[in-house]
């Protein structure tokens, strides 16, 4: 492998012994560079023309993304997040230009500068507020790429009893953030929740409330005029069966939770008897 491929798979920037993992040699580094493909900005860090000078920033200060900023390298759900990245970063070491987090279970990443995914979900559950962790964890999980088990094993002590309140919340099968986070709103408040329940003649439903109330749910961006005649005679067909039926979008859910969950339970309160 040459010393450009190797930095590719690196995403463009690597230091030393990630490139030696790769079958990369000084003498190829050195040839690299001289020739002009490579630049070393540092010493025994190689990095391509190309190369994101924030992730050549995280190796110089020999940082690892972690947390939430690191939700998109591991196809994370995450809320939007404003501010300065979270990085791990060494005992003793600065945490400037980022936000820091010590301590790390498990070896990070072979050829990236990001934390390995059980110890960015941990930063999570220790760092963030208890939505955006719970989104993070609950996406991993219902993956199949992490178990809520193994979390709270590495989780002990009344230090992070915070941390294990929110793995309680956790559930699989949901397809959406969106979903996450209403389904746990709805049971906070003592709601009764299905989802993806089937119903004849309308198909998968996102939510069923007390066996009487559909919730749906939609992310996408308004203009499909298609979808939106599709979308409303289900909610017709679900009508005629019975059901009353509530839609909610992205800043319902995201933005405005606590007046959805109230819009629910005023429907709730109005239903009677058996369906």
């Amino acid at each position: 492998m040459d010393v450009v491929k190797a930095l590719n798979i690196c995403g463009g920037a690597a230091r030393r012994p990630s490139l030696a993992r790769l079958g990369i040699d000084d003498a190829a580094l050195r040839r690299a560079v001289r020739s002009g493909a490579v630049q070393q900005p540092g010493r025994g860090l190689y990095t391509l023309p190309t190369a994101v000078p924030d992730d050549v920033a995280l190796l110089q200060r020999r940082q690892l993304l972690t947390c939430v900023s690191a939700a998109p390298f591991y196809r994370l759900w995450a809320l939007e997040q404003n501010g300065p990245r979270h990085v791990y970063h060494r005992r003793g070491g600065a945490a400037d230009a980022g936000l820091g987090h010590g301590g790390l279970l498990f070896e990070p990443h072979p050829h990236r500068p990001v934390a390995a995914l059980g110890d960015v979900l941990i930063h999570a559950l220790r760092c963030l507020p208890f939505r955006e962790s719970l989104v993070m964890v609950e996406c991993a999980v219902g993956r199949g790429d992490m178990t809520v088990d193994f979390l709270r094993r590495r989780l002990p002590g009344s230090r992070n009893g915070q941390a294990r309140e929110v793995l309680k919340w956790v559930d699989r099968g949901a397809e959406s953030l969106l979903e996450t986070l209403a389904r746990t709103a709805f049971r906070q408040a003592g709601i009764r929740v299905e989802t993806q329940v089937h119903i004849d003649s309308v198909g998968y439903v996102d939510m069923l409330l007390e066996g009487r109330l559909i919730v749906e749910l939609d992310g996408r961006p308004h203009g499909d005029w298609a979808q939106v005649k599709k979308d409303q005679r289900r909610n017709n067909r679900s009508v005629v069966q019975g059901y009353l039926v509530l839609r909610y979008y992205y800043v319902d859910v995201v933005h405005r939770p606590a007046a959805m969950v109230a819009e629910v339970l005023a429907v709730l309160a109005g239903l009677q008897g058996p369906l």
